[in-house]
């Protein structure tokens, strides 16, 4: 059997999340399938995937082996186009990686509209609360929110988004005022488990060179950004998250943003990809869509993320909550 396309076989049913998945995918019988995959095992001597009747996992060895695949295979595929003179023709698949909230709310309408125009490129778009290396994992593009660290990496600046702190004006009305960081210590918190579960850090003040760190016990703890904005809008407390996460809900009046003196600096946004692979048609026709349509979706979000003037606040009611 040819490694090269059990390598195929492999990578597919990784995709797709089952050697049946694979099998529909590749147009190959499920007996096919496992005979791919146990070449493969029996080549590099050890078991790749752990399998059950309804899925698959990675072995610690088949981790690494497939990041090797996605690179080899991508390296394949970009050396075949160049060498069969497809240097103007966006073809073949696209891999695109962002955080699920940015991949769903941002880029899956970008996506799609793309692949309307481009009929002969496929995207596969993985959304991932996880940082991933593109060259070791075969991605041709991300979606960062973040500094960067990677200088491999070619980067196309989109925009900024802010780190807030937001409540709903029913919360506000009836819970002690907030007037600086060491006030969120009485107050309900629902927190983002990658952003902050038992502190918040802000800029240092008085003069002092040091951030100053707010220390809390949340109420909730989720690793779900609609969840928390759910919960927040209805009153149940305050989080801090990203502007473009909550512009929507700001602009509505559902949310408005406290201690806006007192934020972070803003993290960037970038499009990136891997150093070589704007050369590949399906890479740079992708990048050059995108890219005016992401810079005018983050505008509009930043604007509708501004913070409103002062608004009074409605008469409290009721008992108010010393927590």
């Amino acid at each position: 059997m040819d490694r090269i396309d059990a390598m195929k076989v492999f990578v597919a049913a990784l995709d797709e999340g089952s050697l049946a998945g694979a099998s529909r995918r590749t147009g190959r019988s499920a007996a096919a399938v496992s005979r791919a995959i146990a070449f493969l095992e029996a080549h590099v001597g050890v078991p790749l995937l752990h399998r059950t009747t309804r899925s698959i996992k990675l072995s610690e060895a088949g981790e690494r082996y497939a990041t090797a695949c996605r690179k080899m295979l991508t390296d394949l595929e970009e050396a075949d186009r160049q060498a069969a003179g497809e240097k103007s023709v966006p073809r073949g698949t696209l891999t695109i990686t962002a955080t699920v909230f940015s991949g769903v709310e941002v880029l899956r309408p970008i996506v799609d509209a793309f692949m309307e125009q481009y009929p002969t490129v496929n995207v596969r778009l993985y959304l991932l609360e996880r940082a991933v290396n593109l060259i070791d994992e075969g991605m041709d593009l991300a979606l960062r929110i973040s500094h960067l660290a990677d200088s491999t990496l070619i980067a196309h600046r989109i925009g900024e988004v802010r780190r807030v702190i937001v409540a709903s004006p029913r919360y506000l009305a009836t819970h002690p005022r907030i007037a600086e960081p060491g006030d969120l210590a009485k107050h309900h918190i629902i927190a983002m488990q990658h952003m902050g579960q038992d502190s918040w850090t802000f800029p240092s003040q008085d003069g002092s060179s040091v951030p100053l760190a707010v220390s809390f016990s949340p109420r909730l703890v989720v690793n779900n950004v609609r969840a928390a904005i759910s919960s927040v809008v209805e009153g149940h407390g305050i989080s801090r998250l990203l502007s473009y996460h909550v512009a929507p809900e700001i602009r509505q009046g559902l949310l408005r943003i406290v201690l806006a003196d007192a934020e972070p600096s803003p993290f960037p946004v970038h499009l990136v990809s891997p150093y070589g692979r704007l050369s590949v048609p399906k890479v740079r026709a992708f990048v050059d869509f995108a890219l005016p349509r992401l810079r005018t979706q983050f505008a509009c979000l930043a604007k509708d993320a501004e913070t409103p003037p002062e608004q009074p606040i409605p008469p409290r009611r009721g008992r108010v909550s010393a927590e």
